[in-house]
C-alpha cells in the first residue's frame, strides 16, 4: 500500500515541522542556557516564516496561482535556510580559533538581527558565536540538523509543486 499525501497534508506537515523547530529553539535556549548566534537567529526566523507561508498554502486552492506563489516563497526560504545552516556548519567544522563569524563591522544580516533583538529579545537576541557547537545530538550540531530539515522541506515543497507541471492547466 502506497502512502500518498495530498498537497494540503504536505503544507500542513511543513508548517507543523517549521513551527515545532522554531518553538523548540525558543524553549531549549533558556532551558539549556544556550547562546544563539546571529546565524542561529536567522535560521529561527526562516523557520517562523516557513511556518507562516506553509500555513497560508494550506488554505489555498490546489493548482491555483496562490499555491504556486507560496510554494515559490517556501522554496526561497528553505534554500536560504539550507545555505545559512550549511555555512554555519562549515564554520563549526573548522579547527578551533581559526575562523569566526564576528568581524569589526556588522554585516547587513548581523545589523538586522541586532535591530530585531533590541525590539524583541526573546525571539531575536544573539548572544553566541556561530562557530560554537553548544549542543550536539547524535554527533550533529543544531546547525547540521537545521540544514537537514531545510533540505527536507525544500525537497517536499518541490515534490508538492511538481504535480503542477504534469497536471493539465485549468482556467
Amino acid at each position: 500500500m502506497k502512502l500518498s499525501l495530498t498537497p494540503r497534508h504536505r503544507w500542513t506537515l511543513i508548517a507543523t515541522l517549521s513551527a515545532s523547530v522554531a518553538l523548540a529553539s525558543l524553549i531549549l535556549t533558556p532551558l539549556l542556557a544556550l547562546d544563539p548566534c546571529h546565524l542561529c537567529i536567522v535560521q529561527r526566523t526562516l523557520f517562523l516564516l516557513l511556518a507562516l507561508a506553509a500555513t497560508a498554502a494550506v488554505f489555498t486552492t490546489p493548482q491555483r496561482l496562490g499555491e504556486l506563489l507560496l510554494g515559490g516563497v517556501i522554496i526561497i526560504l528553505s534554500a536560504t535556510g539550507s545555505a545559512v545552516a550549511a555555512y554555519q556548519s562549515w564554520l563549526q567544522w573548522q579547527p578551533p580559533d581559526t575562523v569566526s563569524c564576528v568581524s569589526s563591522e556588522l554585516s547587513l544580516i548581523e545589523q538586522t538581527v541586532e535591530w530585531l533583538g533590541e525590539r524583541l529579545p526573546t525571539l531575536f537576541l544573539a548572544t553566541g558565536f556561530c562557530e560554537d557547537r553548544e549542543l550536539v545530538i547524535f554527533g550533529l550540531s543544531l546547525a547540521n540538523l537545521a540544514a537537514i530539515l531545510f533540505i527536507l522541506i525544500l525537497a517536499l515543497t518541490l515534490r508538492t509543486l511538481e504535480r503542477h507541471r504534469s497536471s493539465p492547466r485549468t482556467v
